[in-house]
């Protein structure tokens, strides 16, 4: 079983998921950061694929995406990263990044990859829902790759239902309409944007980004939605660490604090 669905058939609630950039602070802390966070409690990682010319992300992200590049990431290193990883652990690992990357690397080459080396999912933002059905769904099938595709406050209620449809891994809630980036509260906007869609009853789980960046955010979220998932504040803790192990269990032991008890 896919290790994606395997977690959210083995855990409804609570579910932390941190996105970093590969390759960032260093070129080799990649696996060291995966294994801090798996043994600090962390249910899912997102991989970064740095790339040039990042449209979505904000300048803490796209920063350790030009200092992953300089460092010498590569998708070849990261697949051998990711490989190394894999006899090490098996916390789900999802890569996130542009479809540009993928075409790029060729697609077909690039799918079969990542199976190879232990990738559980995708999340390809600038993939059109259309050419992911005709094109690529069958590619992914093949290779035991799940995909999650974004909803924003602004998506309208037939294309939400469309991409609960095809999302085989998760629904990404993209809390606010911005580019990403860690805010400090969540706004009673947000709050009406989350009930609307619970009210839906997707059939696919949901996890809420952008703007999660500490217990009170990542709580609430939690009463919204399956998890949640920090990314520009933990990168911002990765910049300012001087010892990975230390810095990456405090900051998920203040994120998690007693969300167990949430709901």
């Amino acid at each position: 079983m896919n290790r994606i669905q395997q977690l959210f058939e083995n855990k409804k609630e609570n579910i932390l998921n941190i996105y970093f950039t590969a390759g960032y602070p260093g070129l080799s802390d990649t696996e060291k950061i995966i294994l801090a966070l798996e043994a600090s409690g962390v249910d899912l990682i997102e991989l970064g694929m740095p790339y040039s010319d990042p449209l979505a992300d904000g300048p803490t992200i796209q920063e350790s995406g030009q200092r992953a590049l300089a460092n010498g990431m590569t998708l070849d290193i990261l697949f051998e990263q990711v490989a190394s990883v894999r006899k090490k652990s098996e916390i789900p690992l999802i890569l996130m990044g542009y479809f540009n990357q993928v075409m790029q690397y060729g697609e077909q080459s690039f799918f079969e990859k990542c199976a190879e080396v232990g990738i559980d999912g995708l999340i390809l933002p600038d993939l059109p829902i259309d050419v992911y059905e005709s094109d690529y769904a069958a590619m992914l099938a093949a290779n035991n790759l799940k995909i999650s595709f974004l909803i924003t406050p602004q998506t309208s209620e037939a294309r939400i239902r469309k991409i609960d449809s095809l999302s085989t891994g998760f629904v990404y809630m993209v809390s606010r309409s911005s580019i990403t980036g860690a805010k400090s509260d969540i706004q009673q906007q947000q709050i009406d944007y989350f009930n609307r869609i619970e009210a839906m009853k997707l059939q696919s789980p949901r996890l809420i980004g952008f703007g999660i960046s500490n217990y009170e955010t990542f709580s609430t979220a939690c009463q919204y939605a399956q998890g949640a998932i920090i990314g520009s504040a933990f990168i911002k803790v990765l910049t300012k660490a001087e010892n990975l192990d230390i810095e990456i269990q405090n900051f998920v032991e203040n994120v998690r604090n007693a969300t167990e008890n949430v709901k």
